[in-house]
């Protein structure tokens, strides 16, 4: 995980470099994605439940939900996040939130109806690993690069293509060819570097639930049998979630998905269900 931010972060000096010697308005494009940036990372908690139709629940609506929860954040020694719901049949959970202190675990009413308790408690337990590793704040900054990219693409196209130079003039044309050009190379760079980011940090999060458990069968369980709902849920539903790939606890995706595992935000199933039985044979060895 160091490597891939030590590359994302060499990625993003050389990034900044080009536009420094290729713009001159390199600071207003800085300003720009540093405020999305900002915006991201503060309200990305509440920007996720409300994409997910998630609500906030008492302890008095879902005193079991609250109940695994408050079992696992005090085994954890962490404060607890907040507990919500989403009305989706999808069966998935997220968690997401800057710390600890500013984080929402939800789980749908798929993956309630589908999971016994101890599956359940490793599903949660996986989900509060990311709020403790504090893994939404990681991949939002790992991601600026690429939003800025993102916007130099569109800011050079519309101030150096539609603004008040020429389009007879050349050597604005190779300048807005190659800003375009370095920002594309730079996106597509972050893309694979974020993804595989987001793949180690689900293989830690799996660790960290079948360490604080101590029952990663159960979690190799919901795996599993998650894994197989989803392959049965309509491609149209799995198409409508799959923003949220990130944030999920299992991809929504269907098996005959021709999506390359290198641009894959989980690992697969094989792997994660072999790194759980290395755990379960370690737990089980005397010491």
């Amino acid at each position: 995980m160091l490597v891939t931010v030590f590359l994302l972060g060499l990625l993003y000096v050389a990034f900044v470099g080009a536009l420094l010697v290729l713009l001159k308005s390199t600071f207003l494009v800085i300003v720009l994605a540093a405020g999305l940036l900002w915006a991201q990372y503060w309200f990305s908690d509440r920007i996720a439940l409300y994409a997910m139709h998630g609500r906030i629940v008492t302890r008095e609506e879902n005193p079991q939900l609250h109940g695994v929860v408050d079992r696992l954040c005090a085994t954890a020694d962490m404060p607890k996040p907040q507990v919500a719901i989403s009305g989706t049949d999808l069966p998935n959970a997220f968690a997401t939130g800057r710390n600890a202190d500013h984080a929402v675990l939800c789980v749908t009413q798929g993956l309630l109806r589908r999971l016994e308790p101890d599956e359940l408690e490793g599903v949660l337990a996986h989900e509060l690993s990311h709020v403790a590793h504090r893994d939404v704040a990681v991949i939002t900054v790992a991601s600026f690069l690429g939003v800025i990219a993102g916007i130099v693409v569109r800011f050079a196209f519309y101030s150096e293509m539609l603004g008040g130079r020429r389009r007879t003039d050349q050597n604005t044309l190779i300048v807005l060819g190659v800003v375009v050009g370095v920002s594309v190379a730079v996106y597509a760079i972050s893309f694979v570097l974020i993804r595989a980011l987001s793949r180690y940090r689900e293989l830690a999060a799996d660790r960290a639930a079948a360490l604080l458990t101590g029952r990663p069968s159960a979690l190799a369980s919901a795996l599993t049998k998650l894994d197989g709902d989803i392959a049965r849920i309509p491609s149209e539903d799995l198409r409508t979630a799959r923003a949220f790939n990130a944030f999920y606890f299992i991809p929504a995706l269907n098996k005959n998905s021709p999506l390359p595992r290198l641009f894959s935000t989980h690992p697969s199933l094989e792997k994660r269900l072999a790194q759980l039985a290395a755990i379960s044979a370690d737990l089980g060895r005397p010491a």
